[in-house]
This record gives C-alpha cells, structure tokens and sequence, in this order.
C-alpha cells in the first residue's frame, strides 16, 4: 500500500510539472506542438497600452504636488540653480558664518578656502577678494568655493 501511493505521489507531480512545462526553445520563442495547435499564451504586444502624451499634453513640473500651477513661460521657480560666479577676481562683503562642518567659514553662499583665520573668524564683518572655483572638491559639503586672495575687516 506504502509503494502504491508513494507511486501516485509520483505520478502526480510528474504530470504537475509537465503540465507547466512548455515547448520552448530556449530563446524565448515557442515551438509547434506536433498536433500544430496554438500555445495558449500570446506574445507580447510592441505597442505599449497607454498612449504617449502628445507634445500639447503639459506634464507637471512638481512631481510632489502635482496640484501647483506650472510658472507663466519666461519666469523662473525660486530655488531654481544659482548662476555660474563671475569670472576673475571678486570682491565679497558681509559677514562670516560658520558651516556645518569644522572649520568651513561661509560669506554670501560661497566656501571661503585660505585667508587669514583671524580675520575671517565667525560673526566678523570682512571685505574679501579672491577667484570662485565652482569645480574645486571640499569637505564642507556647501558653498561655492572662493579662493581668498586678501581679506580685510570691515
């Protein structure tokens, strides 16, 4: 009795597995059964099913909140990329702020790199002048930085 249902044990997954066994070649392509009858699955359309939106269809600019008006054409979104820093020496006013790493001392966005330490100190007023290096790598992780060529208090 053992032996007879291990048998149909057997059997029955012999037939389970040929069942989802098909006909095919290896190359994603299926060959004809020898009765000439149709796999039951078709293949994939190249269409795709929802159609493309058509160059007037307006895609929000906002993927988060779809539901904010896109700007008249010709404006700009705040927040948007800052403008490339002028080319040769710059003069920069104001006062120094700390970065969020140590000793990175920030003025008007940009990453002062050199100068005095005790005149750029934190919280004084400087005038400082120097070349922008947009490409320079920091570890200050913000600013643009600014290569200090002279500072002075004031």
């Amino acid at each position: 009795m053992r032996t007879f249902r291990l048998a149909l044990s057997a059997l029955v997954v012999c037939v389970a597995l040929s069942a989802c066994g098909g006909q095919d070649g290896g190359d994603g392509t299926s060959n004809p059964s020898p009765t000439g009858a149709q796999p039951a699955t078709s293949p994939p359309d190249p269409t795709p099913a929802s159609p493309s939106p058509s160059p007037s269809t307006r895609v929000p600019d906002d993927p988060v909140d779809p539901t904010i008006p896109d700007p008249p054409l010709g404006t700009k979104r705040p927040g948007g990329p800052t403008p490339p820093p002028p080319a040769g020496d710059t003069t920069l006013t104001g006062t120094v702020a700390a970065g969020v790493e140590p000793n990175c001392r920030l003025l008007d966005g940009y990453l002062l790199i050199g100068g005095p330490r005790d005149v750029l100190a934190v919280g004084a007023k400087v005038s400082v002048t120097g070349r922008a290096q947009p490409g320079m790598m920091t570890t200050c992780q913000q600013g643009i930085p600014f290569l200090v060529e002279s500072a002075r208090r004031g």
